[in-house]
């Protein structure tokens, strides 16, 4: 009596439910694999960076002064030196990014090739003040410091022309703000300073995936190309004018010291401020990379696996057919298995191929095993076909940014109805054998 009761519907779907969420541990498994691959990806991108230059953040030069001015210590009036510094009033960095691809094993980063024009100029207000403070700045030891995030990306840098001057940079043993920096001398005469302090240099700089500007004046004007076509505008601010097309893009900032949490003039004791995160740029994106869209898929992974149990019950329930939990099992892995197929290929020939093969392979292998299993060959084309369905939709909401949710609610709720109405008939009391008397 109890064995007749458990040979019944409701235990069966309870088993499948069951067996569904047991699948859970193998698509875990997969998730944990795409993390360490796309991990190793990482690193392959940081071994490419370390020799062919990071992640790049570029600002305008910033005028150091060392000073001297009298404390008090110990009741003893004594003479100290520290770095002034002195951001420029107007600054403006053009530049055209050629990009390419550079392969390590069988992973691929995105870099470019940086040619830049770097000019503006300082206000004489801004230099004479630090002479107002109290100080005694020492004038002939003053230099132009360039924060660059990575010098060994620096394939070319030109002298950089001051008022009348040209002069040549060199290694900046202190940086900017814990950013590495190039730095010019300068020595400095303000009693013969015009109104402005001129500067113009130009660099060709490499770097691995993303350049960033720091807005290092009163005044910042960014413009920058490339034929890149799929660039990631980032940072604490966006352009004001771009235009992205399939011949790459192009795009124009400008930042004012009133958009911005970072000091025009501070002395070495002091924070500048928000340094780094005042900064702004562009990153070579590649759209949708494929552990990304591995990801996703595996996110849907259960909803499927559980969509086709739910269709092998169909044709039990509807052809008066029997299918074993084993049989059960047997389909729910080889549905975890795509996953598997799909991140190998996936690394080798792309997503979209890589797809495209997986879910043929799964499709053609389910499909032949329903039509032995249903000992029907009409049963099997039926359930391939369906898979064929689910294989699309779920190709849709991994590579659908944007309407994904709603693609995946919506087809959620068509299988729910769908399974309704191909029931809605079914006496469930009359599959489940009555307790006997």
């Amino acid at each position: 009596m109890v064995a007749q009761a458990f040979q019944g519907a409701t235990f069966k779907v309870l088993g499948i439910g069951l067996l569904a969420l047991l699948m859970l541990i193998p698509l875990s498994q997969v998730g944990g694999l795409v993390g360490e691959r796309e991990g190793r990806a990482r690193e392959a991108t940081q071994h490419i960076a370390e020799r062919w230059g990071a992640q790049q953040l570029l600002g305008a030069p910033v005028l150091v002064v060392p000073v001297k001015r009298q404390v008090m210590q110990d009741k003893v009036v004594t003479t100290v030196e520290e770095r002034e510094y002195v951001l420029a009033d107007r600054a403006a960095i053009t530049g055209k990014l050629a990009p390419g691809l550079r392969r390590y094993g069988i992973y691929e980063t995105a870099v470019y090739t940086a040619d830049l024009t770097v000019e503006g100029h300082f206000a004489a207000s801004d230099i004479s003040a630090l002479a107002r403070s109290g100080t005694e700045p020492q004038w002939q030891r003053a230099e132009l410091r360039v924060p660059i995030a990575d010098v060994r990306g620096i394939r070319r840098i030109s002298t950089i022309a001051v008022g009348e001057h040209d002069l040549s940079f060199g290694p900046g043993a202190d940086g900017v703000a814990a950013i590495a920096a190039v730095s010019a001398p300068v020595a400095l005469d303000p009693s013969t300073m015009k109104e402005t302090l001129p500067f113009s240099f130009m660099l060709t700089l490499a770097g691995t995936e993303r350049l960033a500007v720091l807005p290092l004046a009163r005044k910042t004007d960014v413009n920058l190309s490339s034929p890149w076509p799929d660039p990631g505008f980032d940072g604490a601010f966006l352009p004001a004018a771009r235009r992205i097309d399939a011949n790459g893009f192009e795009a124009q900032w400008q930042v004012l010291d009133l958009n911005r949490r970072l000091a025009q003039h501070w002395r070495e004791s002091e924070s500048p401020g928000a340094l780094a995160e005042s900064s702004f740029g562009i990153t070579l994106t590649q759209p949708a990379g494929s552990y990304q869209q591995n990801v996703r898929a595996v996110k849907y992974g259960v909803l499927f696996i559980a969509l086709t149990f739910v269709a092998f019950f169909l044709f039990e329930v509807l052809r008066g057919l029997r299918v074993h939990t084993v049989q059960y099992l047997l389909v729910g892995l080889a549905l975890c298995t795509f996953y598997v197929v799909l991140l190998a290929l996936s690394e080798q020939i792309g997503f979209g191929f890589a797809y495209a093969i997986a879910a043929t392979c799964v499709v053609t292998m389910i499909g032949g095993y329903a039509a032995v299993v249903l000992a029907t060959r009409t049963a099997g084309v039926l359930l391939g076909a369906m898979l064929a369905l689910v294989y699309s939709l779920l190709y849709g909401l991994v590579v659908s940014e944007d309407y994904a949710l709603l693609m995946g609610s919506l087809a959620l709720l068509a299988g729910i109805g769908g399974f309704m109405y191909l029931t809605r008939r079914v006496d469930w009391y009359a599959l489940t054998p009555a307790p006997a008397r």
